[in-house]
């Protein structure tokens, strides 16, 4: 027992003892002293209790941690798009909402819009407000067994069958020691190369009755180099639509019908920006049936 505990409590045991032997009654001392090992071994066992140190009623660590079942996490952890584990998770900087990056890439290769809110994530290139978000993946994989091995196994499989070189893991550069607060450089996901100097908009303004079927374009916004001809341009409209060959594509920009051989550049310095709309080159397309 803790000794301030127990010299509180030999007071009494003194006064008893000292009455005793003034009368002179020896069986009544044993009985004291009986009385008073009893006492002292009862305040030890409380001062263990209290303390822990006997009977190890204290709480432990172990005792305080809680297991969680992996179902309770998985609508945290879960692609809203493929409905599966995120694999370099990517979350949209407009409203924090996290997909699988092969997954909201593609998304936005058709739309503009957040799949979760439906938010506007940018007007003409959404992939500009995406970042990977490491923490979270670092997260899913340690959470879901074997699934970080997996997914590299996968990987490996898929560029070996392929004849292609396996890309090696990013390694984190160093940062310098700079003086004051440092500062996190956010990179872009994806970066488009600076050849790709053209953003174009390609409107659908319709086709002569007897054209045909075809598939509408469901990429309407397009990067492109300057150099680029309207030939260029043609031929993928063509692949994209499934055209027919007898279909005639005209494509004009403002009041201009425009030439096979004209680079984009080049028409983007002749009408100026009058054909230019929210940074984007704007040329409209129609169908229409060569005559036999």
């Amino acid at each position: 027992g803790a000794p301030s505990c127990s010299g509180s409590r030999s007071l009494p045991f003194e006064f008893e003892r000292g009455r005793s032997e003034s009368s002179g009654d020896e069986d009544d001392d044993d009985e004291d002293d009986e009385e008073e090992e009893v006492e002292e071994e009862e305040m030890e066992g409380d001062t263990g209790a209290r303390f822990g140190t006997d009977d190890g009623e204290l709480d432990s660590d172990d005792d305080q941690e809680r297991m969680i079942n992996l179902a309770e996490l998985t609508p945290y952890i879960l692609c809203s798009i493929c409905k599966g584990y995120f694999i370099d998770a990517t979350t949209i900087t407009e409203c924090l909402h996290t997909f699988c990056k092969s997954c909201i890439v593609r998304h936005f290769y058709y739309s503009n819009r957040c799949p979760k809110c439906n938010i506007v994530v940018h007007q003409t290139q959404p992939l500009y407000n995406i970042r990977l978000d490491r923490q979270l993946q670092d997260i899913v994989y340690k959470l879901v067994v074997n699934l970080e091995e997996r997914e590299k196994k996968q990987m490996h499989d898929f560029y070996k069958e392929r004849g292609l070189e396996v890309p090696k893991p990013a390694v984190p550069q160093p940062v310098p020691p700079s003086r004051g607060r440092p500062r996190k450089v956010l990179g872009s996901v994806f970066r488009i190369p600076p050849e790709l100097d053209i953003s174009i908009l390609l409107e659908f303004i319709g086709a002569n009755e007897g054209t045909g079927n075809f598939k509408p374009l469901e990429k309407k916004f397009v990067r492109v180099s300057g150099e680029a001809t309207i030939g260029h341009v043609e031929k993928f409209l063509r692949r994209k639509m499934d055209l027919d060959p007898a279909c005639q594509v005209d494509i004009i920009c403002g009041d201009h019908l425009l030439e096979h051989y004209q680079t984009l550049r080049e028409i983007r310095q002749v009408i100026g920006e009058s054909a230019v709309q929210d940074g984007l080159l704007v040329l409209h397309y129609g169908l229409v049936v060569s005559p036999l």
